[in-house]
């Protein structure tokens, strides 16, 4: 296909996400320190799921895994590839390969469910651009801001 009218139509539709439980961090720090040890031991960096996306070629169009941490949608990362590879068990699972980079989101509270959801349109969190400061956060304690940034919420 072209790529101008994949572009277009993909403006039409707009780009469709996935959005799925870190089960296990307790922040977005501790979620990088895990990636970062599973690009180290085996890469690329992947997550393995049991059900491939049917939707998997839209997914791969711009798409993003947008991460709930601690009940707060919080963090993303592109998805670069969606491949099938053998689990734990020796089962085919759906392998989505990420990026490394951890993009901040506009956190918003969100109620656990199981296995990976489709986000698109309007329910997208823009992205928290580097050097953005919320107002009044210069009068936060220097110890609170180094917590903050820490745990990747600044």
């Amino acid at each position: 296909m072209k790529l101008a009218a994949r572009a277009a139509r993909r403006q039409m539709r707009g780009v469709l996400h996935l959005i799925k439980l870190s089960v296990g961090p307790k922040d977005v720090g501790a979620l990088r320190v895990i990636q970062e040890r599973r690009v180290q031991a085996d890469p690329p960096l992947r997550h393995l799921t049991r059900m491939m996306p049917k939707r998997a070629e839209e997914l791969l169009d711009g798409g993003s895994i947008y991460w709930v941490v601690a009940g707060l949608l919080c963090v993303r990362q592109r998805l670069l590839d969606i491949r099938t590879e053998p689990g734990k068990d020796g089962t085919d699972h759906a392998a989505l390969i990420l990026d490394p980079t951890l993009v901040p989101v506009e956190a918003r509270r969100m109620k656990p469910f199981q296995g990976w959801r489709y986000l698109e349109g309007g329910a997208i969190p823009p992205d928290i651009g580097a050097g953005t400061v919320a107002q009044g956060i210069e009068d936060l304690p220097p110890a609170l801001l180094r917590e903050l940034k820490a745990l990747c919420l600044l």
